[in-house]
C-alpha cells in the first residue's frame, strides 16, 4: 500500500522505471532468502546486482534519451559517470539510435571486461569554469612584461602569454591538427608538434600527448606562444580630464584603444593601467587605432550604460579635423552615401547602394595650395566614416593607408568607381602591404592570409625536422627555468645588465618563436600617424575639446 502511494505520488518522474526495477530486485532478493531453492545458493546473490545494472539502464532506454536532455539533467560539459554499469561518454548533439546501442550485459569473459574498462577510460569533460564579467585587466596582467623606448618608438619586450579558449562548436569532432591546420595558421604545423613536445600545449589543463586528440564540447585549450607586439609611437597618452565618472585622455595615433590583433601591451587601456594605475575602464566610443584625440572612457558600468544611452539617442556630438589631398571645396558640404562593409577581416569599407546609410558634414578650414585642412562632423556612426566619405568625394585623407592607395585603381575610389571586385580589391591591398611589411596596418598577421596571398618572397618560418627534437628540447629546459625563476619585470627594466647575466630571466628569445627568427625594420615615428584627429567630443553636461595636431595648422607644408 506505502509503495502504490510513493509511485501515484512520483506520477511520471523519469526515475519511475528506474525505482519500480529496484523494488522488483528486492521482492527477488527476499524471495531468494525464504525459498531459496529458486534461486541457488546465497553466494549467488550478488549476481542481482549486474541483473540489476541491465535493468536500469533499460528502463532509462524505455524512457527515452530525449528526456535528459529535455529536463537538462545532464549538461555538455558534465562528467560522465564512471564506475560499474557506467556507460561510455557521448558526444554532444550526437544520439546513438536505439537499434544501434547494444544492452550492456554482466561481464561473462575476458573479452567483455576489456569492453567495459576501456568506455570507463573514455575522455571526460569537465565542466566550464564560471567567467568574470566585463573585461578588465589587474596587476597579473600588467606586469607580464614592460617597455622600453627607442627611435621614436614605444617598444614592448617580447614576453610569454597564454592564450586561453573554450572549444568553439564548430570544431567538435576535429583533432587538434585538424584545428590547428586550419584555423591557426600563424604557425605551420611543425611548430605545434615542437609545442606538444615541449609541453605548450594544454587540453583541460592536462599536456597534449598527441594532436590526433579528437576535441569534445567545452573543451579548455591553453596554447603558451611567444609574443611579440608591433612598435608604436612614443608620443605619451596626455590626461585631458579625469572625475568620479569618466577619465579623457588624448589618444597618439597608431595606438589600438583596447587588445586586438597583434596588440596588447601597446594599448590605451593598458598603458593608462601601467603608468597612471587607472584600472578596470569601460571605453565609451572607440577610435580608429590610426586616429587620435578625444577618448572617453567610463570609470564604473553605470556611468557606461547611461552614455550609451546618450549615444543611441544621439544626444553625442564629435567633430575631427583632418588633411585631405587636393583644394577641398569652400562651402560646406554634406555627403549621405550608403557605406557597406567589404571585409570584417581586413576592415575594409566602400561606398554602395545596399550599404547603411550614412551622413557626415564637412567643412574646409584652410588650403595651402597642396591639401586642405577640414573639419568634419559624423551625424552617424559607421566604420571609417569619415574616410570613405572622403575617398568618394575625390579628396582622400592625404597619408591615408588604405583608402589613399593604389590598390583601388587610377581614381583611388572617386565617385565609387572602382574597376575591381571586391576579392581583387582585398587581394592587392594585401599584397601592398605585405610588400611593405606594414600589414600591422590592416590588423593582419602573415597568419591571417589565405594560401593564395602570401608572398613566396617573404621570409619562412618553418621549421626544419631535422631540428625539430632539438628546439623542443632547448624550449622545454626554458620555460622550466623561467617558472622556477621568480621574475621582477620592474627590476629587469632599470637594471639590464643583472637581467644578462642569467638565460633565466631572459624571455626575449625563444627557441620555437619565428618571430625571434625575422629581422624586421622599424617604422618611422612619422609612418605612424594619419591626418585624422578627433577634436571635440560633446553631450548633455560636458564638453571635451583635444589641441589641434601640428599637421593641422595654417602654415604646415609637406616633407
Amino acid at each position: 500500500m506505502i509503495w502504490g502511494r510513493v509511485v501515484m505520488w512520483l506520477g511520471g518522474h523519469r526515475w519511475l522505471p528506474v525505482l519500480q526495477q529496484g523494488f522488483l530486485n528486492l521482492r527477488r532478493l527476499s524471495a531468494a532468502r525464504i525459498w531459496g531453492s529458486c534461486w541457488g545458493p546465497m553466494a549467488e546473490t550478488f549476481s542481482t546486482g549486474a541483473e540489476a545494472a541491465t535493468g536500469l539502464r533499460a528502463a532509462v532506454r524505455q524512457n527515452g534519451d530525449a528526456c535528459g536532455d529535455a529536463r537538462g539533467e545532464r549538461t555538455s560539459g558534465s562528467p560522465e559517470p564512471v564506475g560499474p554499469g557506467a556507460e561510455p561518454a557521448r558526444e554532444v548533439g550526437k544520439q546513438t539510435p536505439l537499434s544501434e546501442e547494444k544492452a550492456p550485459v554482466a561481464a561473462s569473459g575476458p573479452g567483455k571486461r576489456k569492453k567495459r574498462r576501456d568506455a570507463i577510460r573514455e575522455r571526460v569533460v569537465p565542466p566550464p569554469k564560471k567567467r568574470r564579467a566585463g573585461v578588465s585587466f589587474g596587476d597579473e596582467h600588467f606586469a607580464e612584461t614592460s617597455y622600453y623606448f627607442e627611435g621614436g618608438l614605444r617598444k614592448v619586450r617580447p614576453y610569454y602569454f597564454d592564450f586561453r579558449t573554450y572549444c568553439k562548436g564548430r570544431w567538435v569532432g576535429h583533432s587538434l591538427l585538424h584545428v590547428f591546420g586550419t584555423e591557426f595558421r600563424a604557425q605551420p604545423l611543425t611548430y605545434y608538434e615542437a609545442a606538444v613536445r615541449a609541453g605548450r600545449l594544454h587540453l583541460n589543463e592536462e599536456p597534449v600527448q598527441d594532436l590526433g586528440v579528437v576535441l569534445k564540447d567545452n573543451d579548455f585549450l591553453r596554447n603558451r606562444v611567444h609574443r611579440h607586439e608591433p612598435p608604436v609611437t612614443a608620443e605619451p597618452v596626455r590626461l585631458l580630464a579625469e572625475n568620479e565618472d569618466v577619465v579623457v585622455v588624448d589618444k597618439p595615433s597608431s595606438i589600438p584603444v583596447h587588445p586586438c590583433g597583434r596588440f596588447r601591451h601597446n594599448t590605451v587601456i593598458f598603458i593608462l593601467g601601467k603608468e597612471h594605475q587607472l584600472k578596470e575602464l569601460h571605453p565609451l566610443h572607440r577610435l580608429d587605432r590610426l586616429t587620435s584625440g578625444v577618448l572617453m572612457f567610463a570609470k564604473t558600468a553605470a556611468v557606461s550604460e547611461r552614455i550609451h544611452e546618450q549615444v543611441r539617442d544621439r544626444q553625442l556630438e564629435k567633430e575631427y579635423v583632418c588633411r585631405v589631398e587636393g583644394e577641398f571645396p569652400a562651402e560646406e558640404l554634406i555627403c549621405k552615401e550608403p557605406i557597406l562593409v567589404v571585409s570584417y577581416k581586413v576592415g575594409v569599407c566602400r561606398v554602395d547602394a545596399r550599404g547603411k546609410p550614412c551622413e557626415t558634414a564637412f567643412q574646409r578650414l584652410s588650403y595651402n595650395g597642396h591639401s586642405s585642412v577640414v573639419r568634419c562632423r559624423p551625424l552617424t556612426g559607421r566604420t571609417h566614416q569619415i574616410r570613405v566619405h572622403l575617398q568618394f568625394l575625390g579628396h582622400p585623407i592625404l597619408n591615408d593607408p588604405i583608402y589613399n592607395s593604389f590598390a583601388w585603381g587610377p581614381s583611388r575610389g572617386r565617385g565609387g568607381h572602382i574597376a575591381k571586385t571586391d576579392e581583387e580589391l582585398l587581394r592587392d591591398l594585401v599584397a601592398e602591404h605585405q610588400a611593405k611589411q606594414s600589414l600591422d596596418v590592416l590588423d593582419l598577421c602573415e597568419g591571417d592570409l589565405s594560401p593564395g596571398l602570401i608572398d613566396s618572397t617573404a621570409p619562412s618560418s618553418e621549421l626544419g625536422k631535422d631540428h625539430l627534437e632539438e628546439l623542443a628540447t632547448s624550449a622545454q629546459k626554458m620555460d622550466g627555468a623561467v617558472e622556477a625563476a621568480p621574475q621582477d619585470l620592474d627590476t629587469m627594466a632599470l637594471a639590464p645588465e643583472k637581467a644578462a647575466e642569467t638565460d633565466v630571466v631572459n624571455q626575449e628569445i625563444d627557441p620555437l618563436c619565428a618571430e625571434c627568427r625575422l629581422v624586421r625594420q622599424d617604422p618611422m615615428p612619422q609612418d605612424l600617424v594619419m591626418f585624422l584627429h578627433a577634436l571635440r567630443y560633446k553631450g548633455p553636461g560636458f564638453e571635451y575639446f583635444s589641441p589641434m595636431p601640428a599637421w593641422a595648422q595654417d602654415d604646415w607644408q609637406e616633407d
